[in-house]
């Protein structure tokens, strides 16, 4: 990893898997809602695992926070 701030890579991470994990509920919730039983067990657990995902997949690089150059 190039130097980058790593309080603003941090939040911006954060910010992006916070997101990730709502979208991740409301897709499990709208699922199952067919059904008419929400299995919130499911819901948070693929919700967590989103957010993880998130959070690794940041590590590649984010947009929002600029490469510094030595």
């Amino acid at each position: 990893m190039k130097n980058r701030d790593l309080k603003q890579w941090f939040k911006a991470a954060t910010v992006r898997a916070i997101k990730t994990v709502a979208q991740a509920a409301v897709a499990t919730i709208g699922a199952s809602a067919a059904m008419s039983e929400v299995d919130w067990k499911f819901c948070l657990s693929a919700a967590l695992l989103a957010g993880i995902v998130s959070m690794l997949t940041s590590v590649a690089g984010l947009p929002e926070v600029p490469e510094q150059e030595e």
